[in-house]
């Protein structure tokens, strides 16, 4: 995996490749609790961009160093933008349509797994929310604060946070700013899928990454557009739209799924290639 050249980053974010086929960004201010910073922001798109383009790449696992995955946006940078008459957040919100760090309000048809170690708050919180799995440490912590600081937690955390729980479950989490711990986030909540240890949760991320490339990535990344189109349509325009789409094309005329269905009779395991969307 050595061959392949991200994009040019800052020290905010490290870029490593765990597995082959597998990106793992690592959001990199732990002294800050990973706060979001225009700089880290900027990274995140560059690198994720680069990772929708590049077809060796079939996953990406986000984490955060330290003792807290994300800690959300760096309040005392917007305290200073407000008391100064500087704040635009309203064009920022429209203008960032990816969301949060690039991640919150991503439509990519690529799975993104969450690693938690710590917590994550606000737009952290936001992030892990958009994000296919979430893998957390048994310690972790969730919270959705931003009206106990006058704020919201607009960049993508309320439509999905009701998509996921329910309006009275999503209500809980943000009308009272209420933090919640793993076992709730998993069993009353339902946003994250594994609880482990903390020093296991970036193997259990990379070990669910490893499943999902055991599978065609056509088929994965068919499949996660089928989830994003579910979210937008009805069954009927869901499928429809789906079946018509590039993805789909690529399945049932491309070369993974004779290789899958191939290896099914000769009883081995398939040898897949490179999505050439």
């Amino acid at each position: 995996m050595s061959r392949l050249q991200p994009p040019h980053h800052s020290t905010e974010v490290k870029v490593s490749f765990p597995e082959e086929h597998i990106l793992l960004l690592a959001l990199n201010r732990p002294k800050f609790l990973n706060a979001m910073t225009p700089q880290m922001s900027e990274d995140l798109k560059n690198l994720l961009d680069w990772f929708e383009d590049e077809a060796s790449l079939w996953v990406v696992i986000v984490t955060g160093e330290g003792r807290v995955f994300c800690a959300g946006a760096d309040l005392k940078a917007w305290n200073n933008d407000q008391q100064s008459g500087n704040s635009k957040e309203q064009e920022s919100i429209v203008a960032n349509v990816h969301g949060f760090g690039s991640l919150s309000r991503r439509s990519s048809n690529k799975p993104i797994i969450a690693a938690v170690r710590g917590g994550a708050y606000g737009g952290g919180m936001e992030i892990l929310l958009n994000c296919d799995l979430v893998v957390a440490a048994e310690d972790a912590k969730f919270a959705l604060p931003e009206v106990k600081r006058g704020v919201v937690a607009i960049q993508g955390g309320i439509p999905r946070l009701e998509h996921i729980t329910g309006h009275q479950l999503a209500s809980e989490m943000l009308l009272l700013g209420k933090t919640v711990d793993s076992t709730d986030a998993r069993n009353r909540f339902g946003f994250v899928n594994f609880i482990v240890p903390p020093s296991q949760v970036i193997a259990t991320a990379i070990s669910t990454a490893q499943q999902i490339i055991s599978n065609s990535p056509d088929a994965v990344q068919s499949t996660k557009l089928g989830l994003l189109l579910a979210q937008k349509h009805n069954v009927s325009e869901a499928v429809l739209t789906h079946a018509w789409s590039a993805h789909s094309k690529q399945v049932y005329k491309g070369d993974n799924i004779k290789e899958g269905l191939k290896a099914f009779t000769e009883k081995r395991a398939p040898i897949w290639i490179n999505p050439k969307l």
